[in-house]
């Protein structure tokens, strides 16, 4: 018996043992997760410390050059003159010298089409034709009246039927189209055995491309610069590289007030014996150039301010030192440059402005 206790005793005892070393071992493993726990906590409030930090410096920073920004700061400018040579950019696309749409002026079965297109025609060449019995006998009934009437009639019955002659015979040309003009064939719509309506539009297009015209949008200002006979060169994206040379064919006398606001002039140019790769239709873009140089003021940019209505104005630097706020009629140049066109402006004159400090770029960084 004694053996079986103190047996049973050294097994508590061992288990006792393994006990505490199993909580010892527990113990230092909570202990290692709360202390990495602690660590990772440090750092991240570290980091989110360290980026709060940056964050209330780069805000400081953005503060500071928007000051700077707003700051404004008085500068002068002074007119001065230069020498240029006239150029005045244009646009727009080019169209055949003449087109003729033509279609009958009256109804009937299309008997014939002379013509397909690509085909080169001359004026007055026969293009279509529709039936033409019913005028045809109309004609013929007509001029059998005039023969009797002639000899049995009397002069007003005469008159009468030779304007129902003119009549008649202008209904059977109305069976026919016939080109207006040299040119070639570039739309045919209608074939043998269709039957046409009256009025229902252009069956036959026929253009002259033997030159081109273009009709170009010129503003009030550069009207000054521009006359009939000034050249032109013109570039066209199916031609890269080549300059194509028009010229002003013509002005006209009157005007119109543009959708800017501002008054224009429709001005044609001409190109004479184009290209091939230039076709009516396509789009170009170039400028015309004056004769000689032009003599004009320029100022700053910044100097002119311009209002509500489009009204410019700058501040012109008097004698006592003050300014004086002068209207101005201006053209932009572009580079931070304008011309003064109009108004009480000289060469020499000292212009105030103000204008931002700091530098725009900082801002975006």
């Amino acid at each position: 018996m004694e053996n079986k206790d103190l047996k049973k005793e050294e097994e508590l005892n061992i288990s006792k043992i393994q006990e505490e070393k199993l909580r010892a071992a527990y113990a230092s493993r909570k202990r290692k997760r709360r202390i990495k726990r602690i660590i990772t906590w440090v750092v991240v409030i570290v980091i989110l410390l360290t980026l709060y930090i940056m964050y209330s410096q780069y805000q400081s920073d953005r503060a500071a050059q928007a000051a700077a920004m707003s700051r404004t700061v008085a500068r002068e400018t002074q007119v001065y003159r230069t020498s240029y040579q006239v150029t005045v950019d244009v646009s727009g696309y080019v169209e055949p010298k003449e087109i003729q749409e033509a279609g009958f002026r009256t109804s009937g079965p299309v008997t014939a089409v002379y013509v397909e297109e690509g085909d080169i025609v001359k004026e007055g060449d026969l293009l279509a034709s529709v039936d033409n019995t019913s005028q045809m006998a109309s004609l013929k009934n007509i001029e059998n009246q005039l023969e009797s009437a002639k000899l049995t009639g009397s002069l007003k019955e005469v008159e009468l039927l030779e304007l129902q002659k003119t009549a008649a015979e202008r209904n059977l040309d109305y069976t026919n189209i016939y080109a207006n003009f040299d040119g070639i064939v570039t739309k045919v719509d209608i074939a043998s055995g269709d039957y046409y309506e009256a009025g229902a539009g252009a069956v036959i297009t026929v253009i002259d491309n033997s030159s081109l015209k273009a009709t170009i949008e010129i503003d009030e200002i550069d009207m000054q610069y521009v006359s009939e006979g000034m050249q032109a060169s013109l570039t066209f994206d199916s031609l890269p590289g080549v300059t194509v040379p028009a010229y002003v064919s013509y002005v006209p006398m009157l005007g119109r007030y543009s959708n800017s606001g501002i008054g224009v002039v429709d001005v044609e140019l001409t190109i004479d014996n184009p290209p091939e790769g230039v076709i009516p239709g396509y789009s170009f873009e170039g400028n015309l150039n004056a004769e000689g140089e032009e003599s004009m003021l320029v100022c700053a940019q910044a100097a002119v301010t311009t209002g509500r209505g489009g009204v410019s104005t700058v501040n012109k630097k008097m004698e006592d030192g003050t300014s004086q706020s002068v209207n101005v009629n201006v053209r932009y140049l572009g580079e931070n440059l304008v011309q003064i066109i109009s108004g009480d402006i000289k060469e020499g004159d000292v212009l105030t402005y103000e204008s931002k400090s700091g530098n725009m770029m900082n801002m975006m960084f």
